[in-house]
């Protein structure tokens, strides 16, 4: 192996942690309807479990009102008591034909929740960006200890390891912060 595969290897990781971290983001709802917010829910169908959008269509109508058209009708009371299992906190209103799920106005402790929870997901974000970094290094000490580069290059690898760093974790920063100010915006 050597030292570029290492750095490209880094980049890869690096922007798995933004990705991670965004999807993390997508999830936390900000008092606005967004398909995403029911990605974690799974629903019981032929015997295995599905994820929603995998028996019928998520659509966001409006700001505040998500609705859900399955496919196959009879598993409307499947997929409404998969929702009140959740911890989203949302009470699904069913026709027959679809389920209407309206999103509350977020109270001021909810938001101050949901900005703590933000916070905590950036942090692992960090932390899954700097253990990275750990990897990375280890792996060009390793290669230096075996002669394939000299105490230079690995010096100049670091450098470029931790620079990468950074700019994972300013990026999954500017992330928080555009996620705060959602939340918080009435």
């Amino acid at each position: 192996m050597s030292a570029q595969v290492v750095i490209n290897e880094c980049k890869e990781k690096m922007s798995k942690a933004i990705d991670s971290t965004k999807h993390k983001f997508a999830s936390i709802r900000a008092g606005r309807a967004s398909v995403s917010m029911l990605d974690g829910i799974k629903v019981e169908q032929y015997g295995s479990l599905m994820p929603l959008n995998q028996v019928g269509s998520v659509s966001a109508p409006e700001a505040r009102l998500l609705v859900i058209d399955p496919w196959d009708k009879s598993v409307i009371p499947v997929i409404e008591k998969a929702i009140m299992t959740s911890n989203l906190g949302l009470t699904p209103n069913n026709d027959g034909k679809v389920i209407r799920l309206m999103i509350p106005e977020l109270t001021a402790d909810r938001r101050k929740e949901y900005v703590k929870f933000a916070k905590t997901e950036a942090e692992n974000g960090k932390v899954a960006a700097r253990n990275v970094r750990k990897d990375m290094n280890n792996s060009l000490r390793r290669l230096e200890k075996e002669g394939e580069i000299t105490e230079d290059d690995l010096k100049r690898f670091e450098d470029e390891v931790q620079k990468l760093t950074d700019a994972t974790i300013k990026t999954i920063d500017e992330l928080l912060a555009l996620k705060e100010k959602e939340i918080t915006t009435v």
